[in-house]
């Protein structure tokens, strides 16, 4: 490499190497300086409060898998729900992990949701599959449908897997995440539940319709992309009503299709605006990437799409979400890429930021700090709410309580 490249890559090694320093302090608040504008609704809504207590992740597990069993879950079944949920926690994305816990056991509860069984692969070939999901818990489906992938993949040097009759799935990241770290270029996508507006309409048509990349650099290193094709995720209204704040009018639309300041408006009877907003600040790229995804899942997969998902937490009809995944395998193309990858993530983190507490990052090294922050405790720390609402559940299913640690 060039030598000015090279001293690009020590500088970036130093400036993140002193960031996850920041992380060992223990403060959820550190963290949250450290991810700049791009603040995750689950880490913003605690970052006024550090958290007192955490759980080991064996416990959680053990938990988790104990409350879906109980409900009559197939054990291998709760056990991939458990992983992706505590996934979800551990890169500190909690509204996406703990927290739905008791949104599964109710589907099982009341049987809308298959408790055993395996999907079906209903058509394929050397590189493509059509998989039907059976209506088995989203995480199930999601692993078999990236563990296919990951096999055409390995023969065909890229594949594309589509599954209908599915259910929520948890973070998009976890798949692409999980064929990173078998050196492949992981791809995952799935349509929701519709509270999106189209640009210039009025009615919600489409979901949030997150899309996932993960791409394998050197070492554990990867640059990780998960986002949702909406401005803001539901959760952050949520949080600014409960506040009593104001929204970013970008965020969402009152119930005549208009930008709103006031979540409860955008709650009541509004709608999430696509990423960019209006037209007129760039929305309808945003609402053209929710399209896309929409195409890849519902209408590829022959799943619900758009307006024709059920509604969110309705529980009287099956969920039959479509989603997608696709795997590259590296050595198919250029060799080295793990190397050039990992300079151009080196470059990017070196850059001098405008702001000494607001370092440049790339995609994944906000979730890197919280996970370093969570190795460092020996478990994932949280709210007293969440711990109230683990208690909650054990005594409602009787059942073992999670032993919780104090954050010395």
């Amino acid at each position: 490499l060039p030598k000015e490249m090279i001293r690009t890559n020590l500088k970036a090694v130093a400036v993140f190497k002193e960031h996850l320093q920041v992380v060992r302090s223990s403060s959820v608040k550190h963290i949250s300086a450290l991810q700049g504008v791009r603040q995750f609704s689950s880490i913003d809504s605690h970052c006024n409060s550090m958290f007192k207590q955490y759980v080991e992740m064996k416990e959680i597990k053990r938990f988790m898998v104990s409350s879906l069993t109980k409900v009559g879950a197939d054990v291998s079944h709760a056990d991939a729900l458990a992983e992706v949920l505590i996934d979800a926690d551990y890169r500190g994305h909690y509204s996406h992990g703990l927290n739905r816990l008791d949104m599964y056991i109710r589907d099982f509860v009341t049987g809308i949701c298959n408790v055993s069984g395996s999907p079906k692969v209903v058509k394929e070939n050397m590189a493509t599959a059509l998989v039907d999901g059976n209506n088995l818990l989203g995480p199930v489906v999601g692993k078999f449908c990236i563990e296919l992938a990951m096999q055409k993949a390995d023969k065909c040097g890229i594949s594309m897997v589509v599954a209908k009759n599915s259910n929520h799935y948890g973070i998009a990241g976890h798949y692409p995440l999980y064929a990173a770290s078998k050196g492949f270029i992981g791809m995952s996508f799935t349509n929701t539940s519709p509270f999106v507006l189209p640009t210039n309409g009025k009615q919600p048509m489409y979901g949030t319709n997150p899309i996932a990349f993960v791409a394998p650099a050197e070492g554990s290193d990867n640059f990780a992309l998960d986002m949702a094709t909406t401005t803001v995720a539901l959760g952050k209204i949520e949080l600014a009503e409960r506040k009593g704040e104001k929204i970013p009018s970008s965020w969402a639309a009152d119930k005549t299709g208009k930008e709103t300041n006031n979540p409860s408006d955008a709650l009541s009877g509004g709608a999430l605006l696509p990423l960019g907003g209006m037209e007129i600040t760039g929305g309808y790229k945003g609402y053209g990437l929710g399209c896309m995804v929409e195409i890849l899942c519902g209408i590829l997969a022959d799943a619900a799409w758009g307006p024709y998902i059920r509604r969110w937490k309705d529980g009287s009809k099956k969920a039959n979400l479509g989603q997608c995944f696709i795997a590259v395998k590296l050595d198919d193309f250029a060799p080295n890429f793990r190397t050039r990858l990992q300079t151009f993530l080196n470059t990017l983190r070196a850059e001098e930021s405008i702001d000494p507490e607001m370092p440049v990052l790339v995609a994944g090294d906000p979730e890197r700090l919280h996970m370093k922050l969570c190795d460092d405790l020996g478990g994932i720390p949280y709210h007293p709410n969440q711990i109230q609402y683990m208690f909650d559940i054990a005594e409602r299913f009787q059942l073992q309580k999670p032993q919780v640690q104090t954050i010395k």
